[in-house]
């Protein structure tokens, strides 16, 4: 088992920047991917960035320069910098965990989920 426990969320104005952090603890894995989900009210959970354990990131178009995933092996923890904010980044915001080598973009293919933080943009 891994569990995932994130926090960072919170309220923003456009434009503005915050962090979410991912502090993953159990089992260990020597291959795996951490990405990070978001879920608008009424809309469906959406992929917006991966981190791989050799350090690759994967990011979706909508978050590219203005997003950064990066993880610090030492800490377990993962964090998603998010600079430029806007109303549309509005969501919870989950952490997810695959034993893989390979990333993905498809929540289904993630075996671990984190409880979600609420990230709210206002304009």
């Amino acid at each position: 088992q891994v569990q995932l426990v994130e926090s960072g969320g919170g309220l923003v104005q456009a434009g503005g920047s915050l962090r979410l952090s991912c502090a993953a603890s159990g089992r260990t894995f020597s291959s795996y991917v951490m990405g990070w989900f978001r879920q608008a009210p009424g809309k469906e959970r959406e992929f917006v960035a991966a981190v791989i354990w050799n350090g690759s990131t994967n990011y979706a178009d909508s978050v590219k320069g203005r997003f950064t995933i990066s993880g610090d092996n030492a800490k377990n923890t993962m964090y998603l910098q998010m600079n430029s904010l806007k109303p549309e980044d509005t969501a919870v915001y989950y952490c997810a965990f695959r034993p893989s080598r390979y990333v993905s973009g498809d929540m289904r293919d993630y075996n671990y989920w984190g409880q979600g933080t609420q990230v709210t943009v206002s304009s």
